[in-house]
């Protein structure tokens, strides 16, 4: 009886611990997301500190990002074991912060096919050993297991994934958050996954990896379509309407407000001094809209 009790714990202790980092949350007919914390990474989230999506076709599962590290793809595993005993068949990297790639080794260990666009596959490569070094400060030994692995399929705008009697329409146009920003186009069920070109609930944040202006563009370009679910890449699964408030007028307002202040001689001291408070209902808004504002000033000053 013992250790009977002692097998069910055992079984129970992934699950548990997925439970407390991964919200399991369905979007329509076939389709999930897996809502990470909005905080930073740290030993519990396993770099998962993000929103991913599950696809179930005919044929396999289709999973939108890998994870942040070995272990934070090992949780992704066990909670689609909740949704369904179908195998992760692809993975699409939609950029390239390291919750967007790093657990590629462990899908492709798996048997899986990683796609990603050329200029994200760039990116990793280019800042892999940085955010290497930064997760194994934030979640120690959670990054056992882990090491650089790159995309198998990559592609330079486009890509379709055709997998179980449903199209994945992959579109890389041009960067955003990061370089290699790409979303993906579900139309048989009316759902796009944005990556980091959407955040909701929190604020998004302005990197000197990002580029504000193709930023809007590329969110006008993933709008366009006009989808009924979007699974963003940090937040819940929403609405366009939503997306475009919390990402998409924020970062045309910070450009305004950048652009007002450079036109009026002003420095770069003075950014975080724009007027960002229509966001401050975003969480994070303390610590990133200031940095944000000067970031982007630092990309608008010689335009």
């Amino acid at each position: 009886m013992k250790h009977h009790v002692f097998a069910v714990i055992a079984l129970l202790l992934p699950q548990a611990a997925f439970a407390d980092v991964l919200a399991v949350e369905p979007v329509t007919d076939d389709v999930w997301a897996l809502v990470g914390p909005k905080v930073q990474r740290d030993p519990e989230n396993l770099g998962n500190n993000a929103t991913f999506g599950v696809v179930v076709t005919r044929d396999g599962v289709v999973l939108i990002d890998p994870g942040g590290s070995w272990k934070g793809a090992e949780m992704i595993d066990t909670a689609i074991d909740t949704i369904t005993d179908l195998p992760v068949t692809h993975v699409i990297d939609t950029g390239g912060q390291d919750h967007r790639w790093l657990g590629n080794g462990y899908w492709q260990a798996q048997g899986a096919v990683v796609i990603a666009s050329d200029a994200a596959v760039a990116d990793h490569k280019d800042r892999g050993s940085m955010q290497m070094t930064g997760l194994s400060q934030l979640i120690g030994e959670g990054l056992e297991g882990t090491e650089p692995s790159y995309a198998d399929v990559t592609f330079g705008s486009d890509h379709l994934l055709e997998v179980g009697g449903m199209s994945f329409e992959i579109m890389h146009r041009g960067a955003a958050h990061t370089p290699g920003d790409s979303f993906v186009w579900l139309a048989e069920r009316d759902v796009m996954f944005t990556g980091d070109i959407v955040y909701v609930e929190r604020i998004l944040g302005v990197g000197g990896q990002s580029n504000v202006k193709s930023w809007i563009e590329a969110f006008g370009a993933m709008a366009a379509f006009a989808p009924a679910h979007v699974v963003p890449g940090h937040g819940g699964p929403t609405t366009l309407e939503t997306a475009t408030a919390d990402s998409y007028d924020y970062l045309v307002n910070l450009r305004g407000r950048i652009g007002a202040l450079i036109d009026e001689g002003g420095d770069i001291m003075e950014a975080p001094e724009v007027d960002q408070a229509r966001w401050s209902y975003l969480e994070q808004f303390e610590s990133l809209a200031g940095r944000n504002a000067q970031t982007t000033y630092e990309q608008m000053e010689w335009e």
